[in-house]
Protein backbone atom coordinates (compact mmCIF):
# COMPACT_ATOMS: atom_id res chain seq x y z
CA UNK A 1 0.00 0.00 0.00
CA UNK A 2 0.94 4.10 -0.84
CA UNK A 3 2.22 5.68 1.74
CA UNK A 4 0.24 9.13 1.44
CA UNK A 5 1.03 12.53 2.45
CA UNK A 6 0.26 15.77 3.98
CA UNK A 7 1.23 19.38 3.83
CA UNK A 8 1.10 21.14 6.60
CA UNK A 9 1.28 24.65 7.56
CA UNK A 10 -0.09 26.29 4.06
CA UNK A 11 -0.61 29.76 4.17
CA UNK A 12 -1.30 30.76 0.75
CA UNK A 13 -3.39 29.24 -1.65
CA UNK A 14 -0.26 29.04 -4.34
CA UNK A 15 1.53 27.29 -2.07
CA UNK A 16 -1.34 24.56 -1.18
CA UNK A 17 -2.20 24.15 -5.18
CA UNK A 18 1.93 23.51 -5.31
CA UNK A 19 1.21 20.70 -2.96
CA UNK A 20 -1.69 19.33 -4.78
CA UNK A 21 0.42 19.56 -8.27
CA UNK A 22 2.76 17.64 -6.64
CA UNK A 23 0.85 15.09 -5.47
CA UNK A 24 -0.50 15.51 -2.00
CA UNK A 25 -2.94 13.79 -0.42
CA UNK A 26 -4.09 16.09 2.14
CA UNK A 27 -3.35 20.15 3.08
CA UNK A 28 -3.07 21.08 6.73
CA UNK A 29 -4.35 24.65 7.83
CA UNK A 30 -3.36 25.73 11.23
CA UNK A 31 -6.17 27.48 13.64
CA UNK A 32 -3.54 28.26 16.16
CA UNK A 33 -2.78 31.81 16.41
CA UNK A 34 0.84 31.03 18.62
CA UNK A 35 1.93 29.92 14.97
CA UNK A 36 3.82 31.04 12.43
CA UNK A 37 1.96 29.39 10.07
CA UNK A 38 -1.52 29.81 11.78
CA UNK A 39 -4.17 31.14 9.18
CA UNK A 40 -7.30 33.58 9.19
CA UNK A 41 -10.46 31.84 8.49
CA UNK A 42 -10.22 33.79 5.48
CA UNK A 43 -6.97 32.49 4.50
CA UNK A 44 -8.78 29.53 4.69
CA UNK A 45 -11.54 29.93 3.28
CA UNK A 46 -9.89 30.95 0.01
CA UNK A 47 -7.25 27.73 0.46
CA UNK A 48 -10.30 25.21 0.60
CA UNK A 49 -12.31 26.98 -2.62
CA UNK A 50 -9.06 26.60 -4.61
CA UNK A 51 -8.71 22.48 -4.07
CA UNK A 52 -9.50 19.83 -6.31
CA UNK A 53 -11.54 16.85 -5.54
CA UNK A 54 -10.04 13.96 -3.52
CA UNK A 55 -7.75 16.45 -1.33
CA UNK A 56 -8.67 15.93 2.16
CA UNK A 57 -8.50 19.47 4.23
CA UNK A 58 -7.36 19.14 7.67
CA UNK A 59 -7.75 21.88 10.10
CA UNK A 60 -5.12 21.78 13.00
CA UNK A 61 -6.42 22.84 16.46
CA UNK A 62 -4.36 23.25 20.01
CA UNK A 63 -6.47 23.17 22.89
CA UNK A 64 -9.56 25.28 21.35
CA UNK A 65 -12.46 25.94 23.02
CA UNK A 66 -15.68 23.87 21.86
CA UNK A 67 -17.69 27.37 20.84
CA UNK A 68 -14.62 28.59 19.01
CA UNK A 69 -13.88 25.20 16.88
CA UNK A 70 -17.70 24.89 16.08
CA UNK A 71 -17.51 29.07 14.54
CA UNK A 72 -14.95 28.32 12.79
CA UNK A 73 -16.26 24.65 10.79
CA UNK A 74 -19.71 27.08 9.98
CA UNK A 75 -16.87 29.02 8.01
CA UNK A 76 -14.82 26.81 6.61
CA UNK A 77 -15.22 23.50 4.99
CA UNK A 78 -12.66 21.18 6.72
CA UNK A 79 -12.99 17.18 5.51
CA UNK A 80 -10.65 16.58 9.33
CA UNK A 81 -10.06 17.85 11.98
CA UNK A 82 -6.48 17.37 13.41
CA UNK A 83 -6.06 18.24 17.73
CA UNK A 84 -2.11 18.90 18.43
CA UNK A 85 -2.63 19.89 22.06
CA UNK A 86 -3.99 18.30 24.91
CA UNK A 87 -7.34 17.09 24.37
CA UNK A 88 -9.33 14.21 25.98
CA UNK A 89 -11.12 11.72 23.82
CA UNK A 90 -14.55 13.37 24.56
CA UNK A 91 -12.65 17.05 23.39
CA UNK A 92 -12.11 15.47 19.73
CA UNK A 93 -15.69 14.12 19.30
CA UNK A 94 -18.87 15.53 18.26
CA UNK A 95 -18.09 17.76 15.99
CA UNK A 96 -19.43 16.32 13.17
CA UNK A 97 -16.19 15.69 11.33
CA UNK A 98 -13.83 12.25 11.49
CA UNK A 99 -10.32 13.64 13.87
CA UNK A 100 -7.07 12.79 14.47
CA UNK A 101 -5.28 13.22 17.09
CA UNK A 102 -1.58 14.16 17.46
CA UNK A 103 0.61 12.72 20.18
CA UNK A 104 4.02 13.89 21.33
CA UNK A 105 6.25 10.90 21.84
CA UNK A 106 9.30 11.58 24.37
CA UNK A 107 12.89 9.79 24.50
CA UNK A 108 11.55 6.26 25.66
CA UNK A 109 7.59 6.70 25.63
CA UNK A 110 5.51 4.16 25.97
CA UNK A 111 3.63 4.94 22.54
CA UNK A 112 1.39 2.13 22.88
CA UNK A 113 0.04 3.49 25.94
CA UNK A 114 -0.39 7.49 24.62
CA UNK A 115 -2.70 5.66 21.51
CA UNK A 116 -5.00 3.91 23.67
CA UNK A 117 -7.52 6.51 24.88
CA UNK A 118 -8.15 7.21 21.59
CA UNK A 119 -10.57 4.81 20.23
CA UNK A 120 -12.56 6.95 17.73
CA UNK A 121 -9.88 8.90 16.04
CA UNK A 122 -9.08 7.92 12.61
CA UNK A 123 -5.09 7.70 12.94
CA UNK A 124 -2.56 8.91 15.12
CA UNK A 125 -0.11 11.58 14.65
CA UNK A 126 2.85 11.08 16.19
CA UNK A 127 5.35 14.12 16.22
CA UNK A 128 8.23 14.79 18.26
CA UNK A 129 7.86 15.67 21.75
CA UNK A 130 9.71 19.41 22.54
CA UNK A 131 8.68 21.39 26.17
CA UNK A 132 6.21 24.44 25.63
CA UNK A 133 5.63 23.39 21.96
CA UNK A 134 2.70 21.58 20.12
CA UNK A 135 4.42 20.82 17.34
CA UNK A 136 6.23 22.25 13.87
CA UNK A 137 9.59 21.87 15.77
CA UNK A 138 11.25 20.27 12.89
CA UNK A 139 12.93 17.72 15.49
CA UNK A 140 13.06 13.82 14.88
CA UNK A 141 12.13 11.38 17.30
CA UNK A 142 13.50 8.06 17.86
CA UNK A 143 11.50 6.02 15.33
CA UNK A 144 12.05 3.21 17.04
CA UNK A 145 9.12 3.54 19.62
CA UNK A 146 6.44 3.44 17.03
CA UNK A 147 5.11 -0.19 17.49
CA UNK A 148 4.54 -2.54 14.53
CA UNK A 149 0.71 -3.10 15.20
CA UNK A 150 -0.55 0.14 16.62
CA UNK A 151 -4.29 -0.74 16.11
CA UNK A 152 -4.73 2.62 13.54
CA UNK A 153 -3.22 4.05 10.61
CA UNK A 154 -0.06 5.96 11.87
CA UNK A 155 0.80 9.44 10.36
CA UNK A 156 4.33 10.07 11.04
CA UNK A 157 5.11 13.86 11.19
CA UNK A 158 8.58 15.24 12.98
CA UNK A 159 11.40 16.88 11.43
CA UNK A 160 10.90 14.59 8.14
CA UNK A 161 12.39 16.27 4.82
CA UNK A 162 13.55 14.50 1.30
CA UNK A 163 16.46 13.59 2.62
CA UNK A 164 15.77 11.38 5.34
CA UNK A 165 11.85 10.58 4.58
CA UNK A 166 12.55 7.54 2.81
CA UNK A 167 14.56 5.77 5.64
CA UNK A 168 11.42 6.83 8.38
CA UNK A 169 9.04 5.34 5.81
CA UNK A 170 11.44 2.19 5.71
CA UNK A 171 11.93 2.30 9.42
CA UNK A 172 8.16 2.41 10.45
CA UNK A 173 5.84 1.68 7.50
CA UNK A 174 3.41 4.52 8.43
CA UNK A 175 0.15 4.81 6.90
CA UNK A 176 1.13 8.68 5.62
CA UNK A 177 3.84 10.82 6.48
CA UNK A 178 3.22 14.96 7.68
CA UNK A 179 5.71 17.82 6.45
CA UNK A 180 5.54 21.55 7.37
CA UNK A 181 9.12 22.49 8.16
CA UNK A 182 11.09 20.48 5.70
CA UNK A 183 9.12 22.02 2.51
CA UNK A 184 9.31 25.73 3.41
CA UNK A 185 11.49 28.37 2.53
CA UNK A 186 10.59 30.50 5.19
CA UNK A 187 7.73 30.04 8.12
CA UNK A 188 4.69 29.49 6.77
CA UNK A 189 5.87 30.17 3.01
CA UNK A 190 6.49 26.79 1.12
CA UNK A 191 8.93 25.62 -1.41
CA UNK A 192 7.27 23.62 -4.44
CA UNK A 193 10.64 22.40 -5.29
CA UNK A 194 11.21 21.36 -1.93
CA UNK A 195 7.49 19.65 -2.05
CA UNK A 196 8.08 17.87 -4.71
CA UNK A 197 11.55 16.49 -3.82
CA UNK A 198 9.88 15.20 -0.90
CA UNK A 199 6.93 13.67 -2.51
CA UNK A 200 9.35 12.22 -4.95
CA UNK A 201 10.76 10.93 -2.52
CA UNK A 202 7.55 8.92 -0.47
CA UNK A 203 6.78 8.23 -3.92
CA UNK A 204 10.06 5.49 -4.74
CA UNK A 205 10.20 5.10 -0.78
Amino acid sequence: MRVRSKICGITRVEDALAAVEAGADAIGLVFYAKSPRAVSVEQAQAIVAALPPFVTSVGLFVDMPREELQAVLAQVPLDLLQFHGEESPADCEGHGRPYIKALRVRPGGDVAALLAPYAGARGILLDTFVEGVPGGTGAAFDWSLVPCEAGKPIILAGGLTADNVAQAIAQVRPYAVDVSGGVEAAKGIKDAGKIHAFLQAVALA
